[in-house]
């Protein structure tokens, strides 16, 4: 399994605050127990207050600064992911469409409650962004100007109670992967809070397990 450069997540964390943020959308869905769907959301991540704005990096922040290579593993995509229809395929279009495919997204919703394994009510929640990602001098000082930018999709699966407000996530990923500082679609970042009881349903669900 090829490993997580920590210092490349710290990078992407750094700027997940309100003055640095390049996030451009968040979309997501609730659901009970069973999988149904409750209720779906989809909003400019500008227009949101500056207390949403908060709340809602403090969740996608989550999966970028947990361990890397023990809460958070990158694994790399088989050769079936590669077909038409697969699962990598649908991300990268939800990527490509900056979350603004509702269509896409429902396909991933209706997917998760099918396979996902849960006692209480959850909300799926994608984050898009960008990076611009900086040169760096050969002894590592970032300059000013940007090489490439770096797009992907951060995805949370967390707790909610009754009125909907969610708790530390559960599970989730990264996608693309940021390996040696560009984008790598070949690999995905998967995050899982309890070692113990991981959600390997998840694994499943982006093909890594088949």
């Amino acid at each position: 399994m090829p490993k997580i450069n920590r210092e490349e997540m710290l990078e992407l964390t750094r700027r997940m605050t309100i003055s640095r943020t390049a996030m451009t959308r968040i979309a997501g869905c609730y659901m009970d127990k069973e999988g149904f769907v409750d209720g779906t959301f989809n909003t400019n991540f500008l227009k949101l207050s500056q207390t949403q704005k908060s709340q809602n990096l403090a969740l996608a922040k989550v999966i970028p600064f947990s361990e890397t290579n023990v809460n958070l593993k990158r694994y790399r995509f088989p050769q079936s992911a590669y077909k038409a229809g697969s699962m990598r395929q649908l991300l990268t279009g939800i990527k490509s469409s900056a979350l603004k495919n509702d269509a896409l997204l429902d396909v991933f919703y209706e997917i998760m409650g099918e396979k996902y394994c849960s006692d209480h009510d959850y909300a799926v929640f994608f984050f898009h962004s960008t990076y611009d990602i900086p040169m760096k001098t050969s002894d590592r000082e970032e300059l000013w100007d940007s090489e490439e930018v770096y797009e992907y999709l951060i995805c949370a699966v967390c707790p909610v109670n009754g009125d909907y407000e969610p708790g530390k996530p559960e599970c989730g990923f990264i996608f693309p992967a940021f390996c040696d500082r560009t984008e790598d679609s070949d690999y995905i970042d998967i995050y899982q809070a309890d070692l113990e009881q991981p959600h390997r349903e998840l694994e499943r669900i982006l093909q890594i397990l088949l």
